[in-house]
């Protein structure tokens, strides 16, 4: 399962290591901690992942910044709460990808999915094929 983090929405997505997909699953829209993580609590539970990959903004040369700071710490409770590991992914140009895709939409879900086949393309084996 794919996350993109932000401060008032983040995507989910899913990913299948069968066939090496991710794809768009939903926008959870909430500044409220409790609200966002009781969606992802549901999710979790009825998708039964067991790894989540959060994007990780950096600059274009490699630096982090305050979101890159909330991200990791997003990844954190993440783990903390599920006890599932957490794999940060390098999101540059991920919205940009994902309007390709919904145009002018909301693309949050979409970038988390972009996220997500990024760590499925780079990272997966088929001995490490299990539910994303």
């Amino acid at each position: 399962m794919g996350f993109d983090f932000g401060t008032k929405r983040i995507g989910v997505a899913l990913g299948n290591t069968i066939l090496l997909e991710a794809q768009a699953l939903e926008i959870i829209n909430s500044e409220l901690r409790v609200v966002r993580f009781a969606r992802i609590e549901a999710l979790i539970k009825l998708w039964q992942p067991d790894q989540l990959v959060v994007g990780l903004p950096l600059t274009q040369d490699d630096q982090e910044q305050l979101t890159s700071v909330q991200s990791r710490r997003f990844a954190k409770q993440l783990n903390g709460r599920f006890n599932l590991p957490v794999h940060l992914v390098d999101e540059r140009e991920s919205s940009l990808q994902a309007q390709e895709t919904v145009g002018c939409r909301p693309d949050d879900a979409w970038a988390a999915a972009v996220i997500l086949q990024r760590y499925l393309d780079a990272w997966v084996t088929p001995q490490q094929q299990r539910s994303l």
